[in-house]
C-alpha cells in the first residue's frame, strides 16, 4: 500500500509541476498577417490609453492562455468584432501579462469585457456569455446599426 502512495506522491508532484511550468510560460506570441491589421489586436498596458482614446466605442476582452472560458470567448470576440466593423474596435489584453489594467479596473475574474464609449467605461461582462447573449449585451450599448441608440444594462 506504501508503493502506491508513493507513486501517487510523485504523479502529483510531476503534474504540478508541469502546470506550474505551463502558467509561467510566455503566451506565444500572436502576428496579424502582413497583408491587414489584426481584427482583435493584442495590446498591452502601454497601447491600453491610446486604444480607447483613438476610438469611439472599444470593447477589450481581457484574457489569460490558462483560462478555459477564455478561451470559449476568444472565438465570439472575433466574431463580433467582424459583425460589428466600422461601429466598434475590439482588442485583447492578457491580464497574466498587464496586472496593471486589472487593479485599475478592479478585474477579479476572468474573461472580462471592458465596453467603452467614448473614453469612458461604460460596462464590465464578467463570465464566458453564449454568443446571443453577449451580441445583445453590447447592442444595448453600441445598437444594432450606427444610429441604433444604445441603453443601459443591469444583470
Amino acid at each position: 500500500m506504501d508503493d502506491d502512495d508513493a507513486e501517487l506522491a510523485a504523479i502529483r508532484a510531476r503534474l504540478r509541476n508541469e502546470l506550474m511550468q505551463q502558467a509561467s510560460a510566455p503566451p506565444p506570441p500572436s502576428a496579424p498577417t502582413p497583408q491587414a491589421p489584426a481584427l482583435v489586436p493584442d495590446i498591452g498596458e502601454t497601447e491600453f490609453e491610446a486604444f480607447v482614446r483613438g476610438h469611439e466605442n472599444v470593447v477589450i476582452d481581457c484574457w489569460a492562455p490558462w483560462c478555459g472560458p477564455c478561451r470559449i470567448v476568444g472565438p465570439i470576440v472575433e466574431e463580433l468584432a467582424r459583425e460589428m466593423a466600422g461601429r466598434v474596435r475590439f482588442a485583447k489584453l492578457n491580464t497574466d501579462v498587464n496586472p496593471g489594467v486589472s487593479q485599475a479596473f478592479g478585474i477579479m475574474s476572468i474573461p472580462t469585457l471592458l465596453v467603452f464609449r467614448r473614453a469612458q467605461l461604460v460596462d464590465q461582462i464578467v463570465g464566458a456569455h453564449p454568443r446571443p447573449q453577449l451580441a445583445a449585451l453590447l447592442d444595448r450599448h453600441f445598437g444594432r446599426r450606427s444610429g441604433g441608440a444604445p441603453g443601459p444594462r443591469r444583470m
